[in-house]
């Protein structure tokens, strides 16, 4: 049972909830009124954040963090099999839970590596599928990281060293949860009664805006169920109206079967959703340097990992075309991140060092890649045109055909000072004499930038 203070500080957040309601309300409960809501403009001009799948699905570290649906809801052969060979007869997946200690979680350290990473924004998962919630949720009574486990805030902990560095926190939460069994009977009921969103997922989200006062909400878990069912538009209208974040607080689409792609702040509209060409609504890549599991594995290869060029293609290439990139880690059960996923988000950092210019507080071209010598990704910033190419041109001349030039157009590439000599190619374009690059090694960069000034 719910402690007397846990009970308190529930009805505490629900009278916040009810009484911010009054005059002056400016969004009403229904998607034409949401969807017209500004997007804060911090989101887009981030441009690059972290992902953080953490729980309780750290400890068996095997194949997905969906390891328990796997196990018990589909009876997967493999998992069965690991269980069989690793864990004693009627071991329960709640049992994992002690041996999520967290013992070597620090804060400040993550968010060292955050900041150095380049990163402006960090999003954690706060409750996954699984239902263990990452702070001591008053309605997930001994399920959470404060009764077992850790034994700490983990939520809390992360966001004020993340505010420390000004870095932006994001909080993930499921809506639902696998075996939970109000949501089974919620669902049984074809999601015409409402037991589960009442007693769980609404007070979990409005603890979370009241308690963390959070830059971004990152909704998942929607899918079986309509907008109706989660409450979700109610939700929103008092989280643009009145909560303690509403001028701030920048959300996704994943509100509801149907929702995807459609309807909330910026889209998702799937994971590792790569557009063709340039959407007309603001977007976020979300995507795992671990190409098979967003939580930790720890039977992971290195093959299996995405290299640090193809992460860096992949940022520019989502940038390009007007969206935000944010790349995921999964943190050990201990409280650490492998050292490979360091390497990779370190290598990230040193690359935006030199030619995050290009990428920060940048927009869409009116074009946004050619492929012409090499291929190009182009952004811009103010009168600035950026060109970003993977590949090195053959006798060191880089053509760009779409730039029109003038008389005061002016080329130098990111990380040198020293303008670059350049000749008009015809009506538009020009061709780059890029200086000679430096003798082939492991620590190249992954990619470069010219910048362009005076050009059309």
């Amino acid at each position: 049972m719910p402690s007397l203070a846990q009970l308190l500080l529930l009805l505490c957040v629900w009278a916040s909830v009810d009484a911010s309601w009054g005059p002056g309300v400016r969004y009403t409960p229904d998607w034409d009124s949401l969807d017209s809501r500004p997007l804060p403009a911090w989101f887009d001009e981030a441009k690059f954040g972290i992902f953080l799948h953490w729980g309780v699905f750290s400890v068996p570290g095997f194949r997905s963090e969906w390891f328990w649906w796997h196990w018990q809801g589909e009876h997967n052969a493999a998992y069965l099999a690991f269980m069989k060979q690793n864990y004693p007869p009627g071991f329960s997946y709640p049992e994992f839970a002690p041996q999520f200690r967290a013992e070597f979680f620090d804060p400040e350290s993550w968010t060292e590596l955050f900041e150095a990473a380049g990163a402006k924004y960090v999003v954690l998962t706060t409750k996954h599928h699984e239902g263990f919630t990452n702070w001591g949720s008053p309605v997930s009574w001994n399920w959470n990281s404060v009764d077992t486990g850790p034994h700490r805030d983990l939520v809390g902990d992360l966001g004020a060293a993340l505010r420390k560095r000004n870095l932006r926190y994001g909080v993930y939460h499921s809506l639902f949860e696998w075996f939970h069994p109000l949501y089974l009977s919620d669902k049984k009921a074809g999601f015409k009664t409402q037991d589960f969103v009442r007693s769980k997922t609404l007070p979990e989200l409005y603890d979370l805006v009241q308690r963390y006062k959070p830059d971004l909400i990152w909704s998942d878990g929607e899918w079986e169920a309509p907008d109706s069912y989660w409450n979700s538009t109610e939700f929103l209208a008092w989280l643009y109206n009145r909560s303690p974040v509403k001028d701030t607080v920048v959300v996704n689409d994943r509100w509801g079967a149907g929702c995807a792609c459609k309807h909330g702040g910026y889209y998702n509209c799937e994971d590792k959703y790569t557009p063709g060409k340039l959407p007309e609504h603001k977007w976020e890549k979300c995507t795992s340097v671990d190409t098979h599991s967003w939580g930790y594995r720890r039977d992971m290869k290195l093959s299996e990992l995405l290299d640090l060029p193809t992460i860096i293609r992949d940022l520019v290439q989502t940038v390009s075309l007007g969206g935000n990139y944010l790349l995921n880690v999964g943190p050990t059960a201990e409280g650490t991140i492998p050292v490979v996923f360091e390497e990779r988000l370190r290598g990230v950092g040193a690359w935006l060092r030199v030619n995050g210019d290009a990428i920060y507080s940048s927009r869409p071209w009116h074009v946004q890649s050619e492929n012409s010598t090499v291929p190009i990704w182009y952004t811009s910033r103010d009168s600035l045109v950026y060109a970003i190419f993977f590949q090195w041109p053959a006798e060191n001349m880089l053509e760009l055909t779409t730039p029109k030039t003038s008389p005061a157009t002016n080329v130098t590439m990111l990380g040198s000072p020293k303008p670059l000599k350049w000749t008009p190619l015809g009506v538009t374009g020009l061709s780059v004499l890029l200086p000679p690059p430096g003798p082939p090694s492991p620590t190249a960069p992954p990619a470069w930038t010219v910048r362009l000034q005076g050009v059309a």
